[in-house]
């Protein structure tokens, strides 16, 4: 989060952005969509206010619009961004950032991901398995072999980009059951095909 002021206030973009994401849950939620991230920042006379969105599946252009369109209408009639102008940027997640939550290992199924633990220890592996409790853990496949990590032992999980990532099999959240779009967790954050922006 960002540790930027607030130029109306003096609260701090971290607290702000706290309240902006709880305020925004409810409505993306509607619309099927996790909020995975809240930055505010700023830029000049105006501020900039990133969210950033995910589902099972993938997000679309579509959905990015429809979320877009349900941020600026929940903002609009609130107080919470205060009297100072911003731009919103709504856009998917980026494979970035890290894996913090059960629903990011579920939608990462199949993805090769380095896991950095708190004894410092590190490996990189295939995620195979994973709890939907918190208190839970995920299982790799490292060289070959079943390895199990609790969610409690990890201390940073990135998903590795791969070029020849090996064909998913059926039934997976990649498989040729699922929505054959490309996908967008392959594209950053930041991509301007994944992000639509207003101002307000």
């Amino acid at each position: 989060m960002s540790t930027g002021r607030d130029g109306r206030d003096g609260r701090s973009g971290g607290q702000q952005a706290d309240r902006v994401g709880e305020a925004l849950r409810g409505p993306l939620a509607d619309l099927g969509l996790d909020v995975e991230a809240v930055e505010v920042t700023p830029a000049g006379k105006r501020r900039v206010l990133r969210v950033a969105v995910d589902r099972d599946g993938g997000v679309t252009l579509d959905d990015v619009a429809d979320a877009t369109r349900a941020v600026g209408s929940t903002l609009d009639d609130s107080d919470v961004m205060g009297e100072q102008p911003y731009t919103l940027e709504v856009t998917s997640r980026g494979v970035d950032r890290p894996l913090t939550e059960p629903r990011h290992w579920r939608r990462n199924t199949g993805r090769l991901v380095k896991v950095t633990q708190v004894d410092g220890s590190a490996c990189s592996g295939r995620v195979v398995a994973h709890d939907e409790d918190p208190g839970g853990g995920v299982v790799l496949e490292v060289s070959g072999r079943s390895r199990r990590i609790a969610y409690a032992a990890v201390a940073r999980a990135l998903v590795q980009v791969e070029f020849n990532r090996p064909a998913p099999a059926a039934g997976t959240p990649d498989g040729p059951h699922d929505d054959p779009r490309d996908d967008p967790h392959d594209d950053e954050l930041e991509d301007p095909h994944d992000a639509q922006e207003e101002d307000h």
